[in-house]
């Protein structure tokens, strides 16, 4: 299955292009995230943009609930909803006419454009293709059990790649809706236009066009 960035992500839809663009694989941008965010927030249009606290950006358009927490450094795109008790904690990249929502956590993340992540959510060290969608309670998990290393499995090919990550959570293509409670553990790369069942957990690469079921085996769309 490939995996990199323009096989999961339209660029178009994230000011994160330019970083994307220079790496192989997508989760190697993720340790340069706070680097590309500090270079690109002063550059963003004062007309559009506007630097609310020390490194964070928001557009002027968003709308941010009084109770969120937003820590530096960090970019809100235009038309975005940040709701009550948001928790964003900083390397955190978001895109236009996005929904963060009530007691949702983002943490050295990347949120193109039209993602919603609307209700009880955890979203750490991952990315999230355009209009991607998680339910309530789904969550990224980013560090595995033992401590080591995250590794992203081809169940079909028989292999691994070694990320050399100790945290990485997961690469979601456009279009992916996640069902509500499901976990994607350490390592998961979804491509596009797949559906989660709500409480499954997923592990390693799921194929385009598929939907994935509580036994965590993907099978065609029909």
């Amino acid at each position: 299955m490939p995996i990199s960035s323009t096989d999961l992500f339209d660029l178009y839809h994230s000011l994160s292009a330019p970083l994307l663009q220079q790496f192989a694989f997508p989760w190697e941008a993720l340790p340069k995230l706070e680097e590309f965010i500090l270079m690109l927030g002063p550059s963003l249009p004062n007309e559009e943009y506007e630097e609310v606290e020390q490194l964070v950006w928001i557009a002027k358009n968003a709308t941010i609930a009084p109770s969120a927490h937003i820590a530096g450094p960090c970019i809100i795109g235009a038309h975005t909803e940040v709701r009550h008790c948001a928790f964003i904690r900083g390397s955190v990249l978001i895109g236009d006419e996005c929904v963060v929502g009530n007691s949702t956590e983002l943490k050295n993340t990347i949120l193109f454009d039209a993602v919603q992540v609307p209700h009880f959510n955890y979203v750490g060290d991952s990315i999230l293709g355009y209009q991607a969608h998680l339910g309530a309670g789904a969550i990224t998990s980013n560090v595995k059990s033992d401590n080591s290393t995250v590794t992203v499995k081809d169940r079909i090919a028989a292999t691994a790649i070694d990320t050399g990550l100790a945290k990485f959570g997961a690469l979601v293509g456009d279009f992916v809706e996640v069902g509500c409670n499901s976990v994607l553990n350490p390592g998961t790369v979804i491509g596009r236009h797949t559906n989660v069942y709500p409480l499954t957990s997923v592990r390693g690469m799921m194929p385009g066009n598929s939907i994935i079921k509580q036994n965590g085996i993907p099978v065609d769309k029909r």
